[in-house]
This record gives C-alpha cells, structure tokens and sequence, in this order.
C-alpha cells in the first residue's frame, strides 16, 4: 500500500512539475487607448474558428461604455450573402491594462456556462494611428489582422503577417476576407 501511495504521489508530482520551457505566451502592445480603438474594424484574414465557419467576410464594431468596458457587435457575411450578428463586451483582464481583454458575447452557450464562455482577446499590435491591428488568443490557436478599411496595400500586408509570424502563429492557415465582388449583393 505504501508504495502504491509514493507511487501515485510521484506521478501527481510530474504532472504539476513545468521545467519553465513551455510555450512562451505572445507579447501585446503594452496599452490599448480604447476610445480610440472604438469603432468599425474589417477582418482582413483569421484563423479558422468554428463560431466563424460559414463567414465571408466579418467586421466589428467596438463602442466605449464606460472607462474600460466596451460593447462588442460583430457582423459577419456569409457565402450566400446573409448577415448574422452576435453582440457582447470586452473588459480588461486585468483592472487598468486594456492590452488583454476578456470578451464574451450574449448567446445561449455563455447563458448556460458564464464564466466559462469567455474567450481571450490579446491585443498584439497595434499602429500608431490606430488603422490596423493584430489580435490573437495567448495559446495560438486564434489570430486576427484587421484594419479600419475591408482592403489594404500588400505591404502593409506583409507587414502584419511578419509581426505574425514572429509572435509564432501559423500564418499559412489564414482564411482570407472575400471581396465582395465575389459575394451576391
């Protein structure tokens, strides 16, 4: 009996042990203005998700409520060129760093699970003008380029996918906005 004891107390032990070599999390910008970050955001390209399976294209739209809560209403258009929309808010994860928000939207799953249906919304560049960003989620799965216009030069572009790149996100899966040329009207 003893040593089935240490032996389990050795593996609970392994388990919890971290070497301090896992993944090393991205790094954000270090503070996000959100008055300014409010407004109309068009996805350029994301990483495939499966609440944005059927999107074409989508957009966002952030709007100030109070000093660090923010309204969230996402649109996204699919293929056959309906709309759906899905409304929530991002509030800092931590009180005064807005580079890393907790984003939840209003639907059915984050009714029955709340505070489990929040995702991560990391913050993980951002210019200067406040015309293009970067977010992602910290484990890599999840990744945004985005831009105040549905269009940008291909080397802003480039731009983007190399800081991308660099922050170890896994470029060649992007799925890429449809022009809307390509999309019934």
């Amino acid at each position: 009996m003893r040593l089935l004891l240490a032996l389990l107390t050795a593996a609970v032990l392994a388990g919890c042990a971290n070497s301090g070599t896992g993944p090393v999390p991205p790094e954000t910008v270090e503070r996000v203005d959100l008055e300014r970050y409010q407004g109309t955001w068009y996805e350029l390209a994301r990483l495939p998700m499966f609440f944005q399976r059927h999107c074409a294209q989508s957009e966002a739209r952030y709007v100030l409520l109070s000093n660090e809560q923010v309204e969230v209403s996402n649109r996204c258009r699919t293929r056959a060129g309906h709309w759906q929309q899905a409304k929530g808010e991002a509030v800092p994860q931590v009180a005064g760093k807005t580079d890393k928000l907790w984003l939840r939207f209003d639907n059915w799953f984050s009714s029955l699970l709340p505070g489990v249906s929040r995702g991560q919304y990391w913050v993980l560049y951002l210019d200067d003008e406040y015309q293009t960003a970067l977010v992602g989620h910290p484990n890599r799965d999840y990744l945004w380029l985005l831009a105040r216009s549905p269009e940008v030069a291909p080397a802003l572009r480039d731009k983007l996918l190399e800081v991308a790149r660099k922050q170890g996100y896994d470029t060649a899966r992007l799925i890429w906005r449809t022009p809307d040329v390509e999309l019934p009207q």
